[in-house]
């Protein structure tokens, strides 16, 4: 089938205006969201089963590349980003980054479905932890490794699974760096642009050549689609954003999770079937 087709392209901007006003209403990453949707988008397109999970996390995180990039620069506005920090950070996502789709890239389709459905159900138990300890945080410089340590986990993660990172970069720097949550939040935005950048280009080299790939990709990174849905998703995270301050915050994110949970469930299934 077309990805031209009028159909198909509404269907498009559909699915990525919806993802983009759930991330911005939950204030999540788009990867939990995107990911879902291709999977069931692709079939529909006739994206060959094949290549249809590759191209999902691919295509993911070239989406999240440029929503990461403007957050980065809301929070660097506000004195929330350590470059300092970043460089160590940098240095690991990458290398992180490059492992987790030089890996993904090698399992087959099925294989990285039920790893994403298990990713997806343990976001969703961490959704229910409303609170959580924070150490106390530090006020001596942060060895190279460490930096490098952290960043590296985040980029793997991010890369393996077509997502952000976020939801393990932000705990790890809470937590082992001891940094406040705002500086982690604003640091992790910087590390996400980073290895999203080197996981898009990774996932782009591994599937060139592929017989299997539809027009207007590069490699495992459908350009069509991602630059449909990425200025779209960007706009209707910002009115997710508004609209979140009218409504029961933590009952919309439990109920996110449940449905996390569901679309895991789906997943799996269908992988196994």
């Amino acid at each position: 089938m077309d990805l031209l087709q009028p159909d198909i392209i509404a269907l498009i901007l559909v699915s990525g205006g919806f993802g983009g006003f759930l991330a911005g209403l939950l204030g999540i990453g788009g990867g939990v969201i995107f990911v879902p949707l291709f999977l069931h988008l692709f079939p529909l397109v006739g994206i060959d089963s094949s290549v249809m999970v590759h191209m999902a996390f691919g295509t993911s995180l070239g989406i999240i590349l440029p929503t990461a990039l403007s957050s980065t620069f809301a929070h660097r506005k506000r004195g929330n980003v350590d470059w300092h920090h970043v460089y160590g950070l940098a240095a690991g996502g990458i290398a992180g980054a490059v492992c987790g789709s030089s890996l993904a890239a090698l399992l087959e389709g099925d294989s990285l479905q039920l790893a994403f459905a298990g990713m997806q159900i343990a976001v969703a138990l961490r959704m229910f932890r409303q609170r959580r300890y924070l150490p106390p945080e530090r006020s001596a410089p942060i060895p190279f490794w460490q930096l490098f340590s952290v960043g590296c986990a985040g980029g793997l993660f991010s890369s393996f699974f077509g997502v952000g990172g976020g939801v393990i970069a932000v705990p790890l720097m809470v937590i082992a760096l001891q940094l406040p949550v705002h500086l982690a939040v604003g640091n992790s935005s910087a590390l996400i642009v980073v290895s999203a950048l080197a996981g898009t280009i990774s996932y782009a080299v591994h599937g060139l050549g592929d017989p299997m790939l539809p027009s207007f990709s590069l490699g495992y990174v459908n350009l069509l689609v991602a630059g449909l849905i990425a200025p779209l998703s960007m706009l209707m995270a910002r009115i997710g954003v508004r609209v979140a301050v009218h409504l029961p915050h933590d009952k919309l994110v439990k109920a996110f999770a449940i449905l996390l949970i569901l679309v895991a469930v789906k997943i799996g299934w269908r992988a196994l079937s």
